[in-house]
């Protein structure tokens, strides 16, 4: 009995899944002698003949199969390959651009967008191409880009290719930038010098804006200041003047009680880690806490008197089930917080740092600092921040919660009640 048409394109089918590319054409060809202008006939055996060499006749055979399915984005990078072989790169491009109109996030077709302007377009163009395609390949990453060994296998080369034209030209910008705008930062106060070196990092794409993203409570229209002046916080004048006591203290209880330095990270089995899967129940970032979640542990505030003195005589951010919140924070050598946002900006974070080796580093948003030991930072932790201790000693710094200053006190009472009332909801 003579097969039909689609037990013919189903054996097809068959023969070129497992590499018996002759056999299928020969099926190919058959079905396009029954049916002249069937379009999967006409794809495939354009294939065949993309693979060979031949250009001009993939291109024909392809073209022919665009007029009956003209969106379909595998006949169209197919027909931009068959139009590079041939050397007609304004079709190719053409090609390339109508995959773009029916799907713009369609990544094969951006990389290849981008392979084209390197050719023949703009450096600039380029780079704007591959960083859009690695864009669309991590837009749905939760927290951070998926590892090199994540990406596609088949795509691999190729994004790794459009990562480092982006890449590179954005760092060659941004050092252009730098050398030309060198002099008008100079003459700007440090605050507004900062701000407009991140502009040209932005503009150069080697970063991106780094906006408040608040975990728990949000207070809308709160600027997102990485570092908060130290003169806004006279107070701290009395904790820094204690450092070396407390300092005294710290170290006793590294002595005498390393084992109440528990892990910070304590994800439950079941639970997503996300970027916390190296950290999660490791001691290689630890704390002793003197106050959490608003409640203070008395055994260990006892153990550490003068900082319990010192820490009561400070305005902290009282926020039910939140905050206040202070601890000895302890980084082991070689070790990194990766980058992670905080629970709210109605409270700002400070660090008076005891124990800071060489080699010791804190970004928050796109600024760096080094901690200097007895000088207090302020910042706020709702934008992205990340620490590095890359020496070979233990790093420790003092935790604590503060009121972000931009509230008033009106404000602060509601941030209070506003916590409080959703607490008691959420337990009811």
């Amino acid at each position: 009995m003579t097969p039909s048409i689609d037990q013919l394109v189903e054996r097809a089918g068959q023969l070129a899944s497992t590499g018996r590319w002759d056999e299928a054409e020969r099926v190919w060809l058959e079905v396009r002698k029954r049916d002249p202008q069937h379009p999967r006939a006409l794809f495939s055996l354009g294939v065949h003949a993309l693979k060979r060499g031949e250009g001009a006749a993939a291109h024909e055979l392809l073209s022919a199969a665009r007029k009956f399915v003209p969106n379909d984005l595998l006949l169209l990078m197919t027909l931009s390959a068959a139009c590079q072989q041939l050397g007609n790169d304004e079709a190719e491009r053409e090609a390339i651009e109508a995959a773009l109109v029916v799907d713009p996030y369609f990544l094969p077709a951006l990389l290849a967008k981008g392979h084209w302007l390197e050719r023949f377009g703009t450096r600039a163009g380029a780079a704007a191409m591959f960083a859009n395609a690695l864009a669309a390949m991590f837009a749905n990453a939760l927290k951070v880009a998926p590892p090199l060994a994540h990406w596609p296998a088949n795509l691999r080369p190729q994004l790794e290719h459009a990562r480092d034209v982006a890449a590179g030209y954005a760092a060659e910008l941004d050092e252009f930038l730098v050398r030309e705008l060198a002099e008008h930062w100079n003459r700007l106060p440090k605050p507004l010098a900062e701000r407009w070196r991140e502009a040209a990092s932005i503009l150069a794409r080697k970063t991106q804006p780094y906006h408040a993203v608040v975990n728990q409570l949000c207070v809308p229209r709160l600027p997102a200041i990485p570092f908060f002046d130290r003169a806004e916080f006279p107070f701290l004048a009395a904790l820094e003047a204690k450092t070396d006591v407390i300092r005294r203290e710290l170290d006793n209880a590294l002595e005498a009680a390393r084992d109440e330095f528990v892990p910070y990270i304590q994800y439950q089995a079941g639970q997503p880690v996300n970027q916390w899967q190296e950290l999660n129940h490791s001691k290689r970032w630890s704390t002793l806490h003197l106050w959490r979640g608003g409640k203070p542990v008395h055994a260990n505030l006892e153990r550490c008197p003068e900082t319990a003195k010192a820490l009561a005589a400070l305005p902290l951010a009282d926020i039910d089930g939140l905050c206040p919140n202070a601890m000895f924070s302890a980084l082991a050598p070689k070790s990194q917080i990766p980058p992670h946002h905080g629970e709210t900006n109605a409270r700002v974070i400070a660090h008076l740092p005891l124990i800071v080796p060489d080699g010791c580093l804190y970004r928050v948003g796109f600024e760096q600092h080094r901690w200097r030991v007895g000088e207090t930072l302020i910042f706020d932790d709702t934008i992205e921040h990340e620490a590095r201790n890359d020496s070979d000693e233990l790093r420790v710094v003092l935790i604590f919660d503060l009121w972000n200053p931009l509230l008033t006190a009106e404000e602060r009472e509601l941030v209070k009640a506003m916590a409080q009332r959703a607490r008691t909801f959420g337990n009811a």
